[in-house]
């Protein structure tokens, strides 16, 4: 089994980290600990004690680095930073005792007139605000992209979550309605046998239009108000005048498209919960207002309502939300039901 690199690990490339951070510890290490020398300007001191300071810098990082991989390979959840911090902070007590008495040592015999006599105290310190801080860094990043990566996840699986829902709603067009409209044709093969060719093949073209749609996440408007058409012929010859459906200002609307089916859905939902009688024929109607499809019917709400499929009104909501930030609208008054669909560029689609 391969070895794991550190971008495996960690969840990012830590090249440019390096590059940019590690002289930037430097200088910060270098000021701390020869505060009074840059001071005084003594820059014949500094030139040479600058480049230990990046020696002893890099390091440092390489050690802490290394432990933070192997660390982080043993426990990698966010939960467990706890331990993470612990097992660092042990590693960097065993490797400040052996790179400072190492490099100390080798500077004093390399450079021994510039190798002041070394501040435990303050080179601990620094060492610790040092690797504190490289691991900071590698801490919060390794976490911005575990949580980018999360919410990715959840995201991909709501979006299969709405996707499966959408193949349901797809795949039915209610059986109840086939089973209705089967009754009406039955009825108008003996009674009409002309209109029953034409109910015939207006099903099949609603049937059809499921179908070709089932790979769609949006539709033209005037190809789904075309498949609309015959859907409402069937529902005219199961319901006659009862039921009224009024389309207006959408011929022009060429350039826009709204989610597969979502009109049929909505005429479905508004029969399932209302009374259609000759006495309270219910009206449904669509037109634009605003740049939104609007969707709204007379209320007239039956005394016993079937039970929701759970589909409906939050399945639009979601299919929508994964494609435009303009929202659904809902509106429910004592007269009316109305649903506010947004209009869906197909430039942008």
């Amino acid at each position: 089994m391969a070895k794991k690199c550190f971008k495996d690990v960690a969840g990012f490339d830590d090249r440019w980290v390096v590059i940019a951070g590690m002289p930037v510890a430097s200088m910060l290490i270098s000021l701390l600990l020869f505060n009074e020398h840059y001071v005084q300007g003594d820059w014949r001191f500094l030139m040479v004690c600058i480049p230990v300071s990046f020696v002893y810098t890099g390091a440092f990082w390489y050690m802490m680095r290394s432990t933070y991989y192997h660390v982080k390979m043993r426990y990698p959840a966010i939960q467990q930073i706890g331990k993470r911090a612990f097992w660092l902070f042990m590693t960097y007590l065993g490797v400040f005792l052996i790179i400072n008495f190492t490099l100390d040592a080798l500077f004093a015999w390399l450079i021994p007139e510039h190798h002041a006599p070394p501040n435990l105290f303050v080179e601990f310190i620094a060492a610790m605000l040092m690797c504190t801080l490289v691991i900071t860094i590698y801490e919060a990043l390794s976490f911005y992209l575990q949580l980018q990566q999360v919410v990715s996840e959840k995201n991909e699986l709501e979006r299969q979550k709405v996707e499966t829902q959408l193949e349901g709603l797809r795949s039915q067009v209610n059986p109840h309605f086939l089973f209705n409209s089967l009754n009406t044709l039955t009825y108008l093969i003996s009674e009409a046998p002309d209109k029953a060719v034409r109910f015939v093949q207006q099903l099949s073209k609603v049937y059809r239009y499921v179908l070709e749609s089932r790979d769609d996440k949006v539709i033209p408007l005037q190809t789904e108000l075309e498949f609309l058409q015959a859907y409402i012929f069937l529902l005219r010859e199961r319901f006659g005048d009862n039921l009224n459906v009024q389309i207006r200002g959408l011929e022009q609307q060429h350039n826009v498209a709204i989610v597969p089916l979502t009109l049929q859905l909505l005429f479905e939902n508004a029969i399932k919960h209302n009374v259609l009688s000759t006495e309270k024929p219910l009206t449904i109607e669509v037109f634009i207002e605003k740049g939104h499809l609007i969707v709204r019917n007379n209320l007239q709400r039956k005394n016993q309502v079937m039970d929701s499929t759970g589909v409906g009104l939050d399945n639009i909501r979601t299919r929508y939300r994964l494609l435009t930030e303009d929202d659904v609208e809902v509106i429910v008054s004592p007269q009316y039901f109305t649903v506010i669909l947004p209009l869906i560029t197909m430039a942008t689609v």
